[in-house]
């Protein structure tokens, strides 16, 4: 693919900067992107531009909202192939991942579309004689949304999706790893009629983030801020917000946990565990990192575990033959590398993997892990997954819980109730019983809890996080007053 050279979106108009960075293609090492690198004034100005849009959109009828969503929807659509091709490039994705990415997103859009009628409120009960008491949601302002890599399409539209259903304008962070693939959801935005300010872009250098983050967080039209990636960055990010107080939506880091209890289903618990552990190379929040299985049945999960694993292989994305890509660079591999090798050091014993390729790393699973090896507990965002043995389900409850982390957690059991009941005690935004970690829909409030980070993205409970809820009333009688 040739380099791609892509501006700043102000206002609607494409906006060059003087300086520009460039992302190279993790496999190849050619340059992948050539994108602007915005300048503090160039947030600033973006910001300004999302203001200025604000009054209009925000009074806009729901349905035209809801029209012009479901047009940004078409137009994502019509560039898959570029979507392909971007994230091929930037991140080392397979085929396969880029268009469930692409399909999520565009669901994503039009769930936003469907809510547009859904922002409500109520009439309260008063005391006062006469008063009608209401409780109303409004657009919040000018929302920036922090956007990664791992999964861009999704986690790009989902930063601006219900925000813009909710009548208020928009800023994309663009990840400085896929700023082409942050920039294709902008230019399909603005296709659909989205542009003068309702969408903007920003991509930056690596080594101005900070500075061009800050500045948008501190600009006084930005009401909301909603970021998606690391826990270290998210606790930077709501410093800074909570510095203007202003309420700021994380979705961050996970170690996520997967159940397997005597009476599970073993194939089904397996799939599972595949699926969960290295789908896009085990760089997705939700991946499956723990899998904590009961003794009784652990030998016979682990061989079943290891010949399935024996059958993804791994490959150039590019050619498009192996269920498993590329990791989205040095840096990642290095960091599995050291757990894989803390781990082994301890006494833990490696099922399956081998040696990395550049950036194409092996399916990876270490048996016998221990709480006291870093694998337990430090996220691996890469293709390694750590078979922890317990004694029973208490046990298995307790390994859980033993995380700084909890966004997904999953449990394999044939007794639904029991299912339920684990479920309640595992500390994490979202469990499933006898599914993968791996889950989500573009309806369902996603989020985590602890280091994991705090607020709901999807559905209604985006609505909550994307208005002010007002109290307003109207007095329908004489008033009486003792002084």
């Amino acid at each position: 693919m040739t380099t791609q050279t892509i501006s700043l979106s102000i206002g609607g108009a494409e906006h060059g900067t003087a300086n520009s960075f460039e992302r190279l293609n993790p496999i190849s090492g050619a340059v992948a992107t050539r994108a602007a690198a915005a300048t503090v004034d160039d947030a600033k100005a973006a910001a300004d531009a999302a203001s200025r849009a604000l009054p209009a959109w925000s009074a806009l009828g729901p349905n035209a909202r809801r029209a012009a969503l479901n047009k940004a929807a078409d137009a994502l659509e019509a560039k898959a192939e570029d979507f392909v091709a971007a994230m091929m490039a930037e991140i080392g994705a397979t085929e396969g991942w880029a268009r469930f990415n692409l399909m999520l997103a565009v669901s994503m859009v039009r769930e936003a579309a469907a809510l547009t009628t859904q922002i409500g409120g109520e009439v309260i009960p008063s005391d006062k004689p006469g008063c009608i008491a209401m409780a109303s949601r409004e657009a919040a302002g000018v929302v920036l949304g922090i956007a990664p890599w791992n999964a861009p399409i999704i986690l790009g539209v989902r930063a601006i999706a219900v925000p813009l259903a909710c009548g208020n304008t928009v800023i994309l962070k663009a990840s400085e790893l896929c700023p082409r693939t942050h920039a294709l959801i902008i230019e399909a935005f603005i296709e659909a009629g989205l542009g003068d300010g309702i969408v903007n872009m920003i991509s930056n250098a690596p080594k101005d983030a900070g500075d061009v983050v800050g500045a948008m967080i501190d600009h006084p039209a930005v009401r909301r801020i909603n970021f998606t990636g690391s826990t270290n960055v998210g606790r930077i990010i709501a410093k800074r917000a909570a510095e203007n107080l202003k309420p700021v939506l994380l979705e961050l880091g996970g170690k996520a946990p997967m159940l397997v209890l005597d009476d599970a289903d073993l194939d089904e618990a397996v799939k599972a565990a595949a699926f969960g552990a290295f789908m896009n190379q085990g760089q997705i929040c939700m991946s499956t990192e723990r899998l904590i299985v009961v003794d009784s049945i652990a030998d016979a999960f682990a061989e079943k575990f290891k010949a399935k694993v024996n059958t993804l292989a791994v490959g150039d994305p590019r050619e498009g033959n192996t269920p498993l890509g590329a990791v989205a660079d040095q840096k990642t591999v290095s960091h599995v590398q050291a757990l894989i090798a803390d781990a082994i050091a301890q006494g833990a014993t490696q099922l399956n993997g081998g040696d990395a390729k550049g950036v194409l790393m092996p399916a990876t699973v270490i048996d016998h892990v221990t709480p006291s090896m870093k694998l337990f507990r430090d996220e691996s965002f890469g293709p390694v997954v750590a078979i922890i043995r317990a004694n029973d389900e208490a046990h298995a409850i307790e390994l859980a819980n033993d995380t700084e982390y909890g966004l997904s957690a999953a449990v394999f059991t044939r007794d639904t109730a029991r299912g339920l009941r684990v479920a309640k005690q595992i500390k994490s935004g979202m469990c499933h019983i006898n599914g993968p970690t791996v889950h989500d829909e573009a309806q369902m409030p996603f989020g985590g809890v602890k280091s994991s980070g705090y607020g709901r993205f999807g559905g209604k409970a985006g609505i909550e996080a994307f208005t002010e809820l007002r109290w307003i009333t109207m007095e329908t009688e004489p008033g009486h007053y003792p002084i």
